[in-house]
């Protein structure tokens, strides 16, 4: 049992999250003949709730250090520089905003995951609830990628 709960602590560390916590998931289950389906949906599950803590510590990191000048000042002019290119971009592809999120996630890449997603999202300041579910949908996508690939892995080697 310690090599899920290892696989679930993965899942939450940045940079790892999925694409390290879900193929030790999947091999422990395999292993200790364990029904993979469940385990696999409580790791994307886990994944997915990260969704909401990245969110509400991104607003309260920001909301304690926007107090200081030198970071108010330095996220008034990067980054509502990048806000006004954002805005005529998103006045051009308004739709494509949201599937480039969901394709920026759901591809399993290093720096591509929930806390990448989220953050995204935050600084550009999108639509929240489309976010959340085009960052949702990403990490599905990017687990069942995962999954395959992992599965492919195993019988490849065994």
């Amino acid at each position: 049992m310690n090599s899920l709960i290892f696989s679930i602590l993965l899942t939450l560390v940045p940079l790892i999250e999925l694409r390290g916590g879900l193929p030790l998931a999947i091999i422990f289950a395999q292993k200790n003949n364990l029904p993979e389906i469940p385990i696999f949906l409580v790791i994307v599950t886990l994944n997915i709730l990260l969704i909401f803590i990245i969110f509400l510590f991104l607003d309260k990191v920001h909301g304690f250090l926007i107090n200081y000048e030198s970071y108010k000042k330095f996220y008034d002019f990067y980054l509502n520089r990048m806000q006004s290119r954002i805005k005529k971009f998103e006045k051009r592809h308004n739709k494509i905003g949201f599937y480039a999120l969901f394709l920026f996630v759901a591809i399993p890449l290093p720096l591509t995951g929930a806390y990448a997603g989220s953050f995204v999202s935050w600084i550009l300041k999108l639509d929240r609830k489309k976010s959340i579910i085009a960052i949702s949908s990403g990490i599905f996508v990017a687990g069942i990628i995962i999954y395959l690939g992992t599965k492919g892995i195993i019988s490849f080697l065994g």
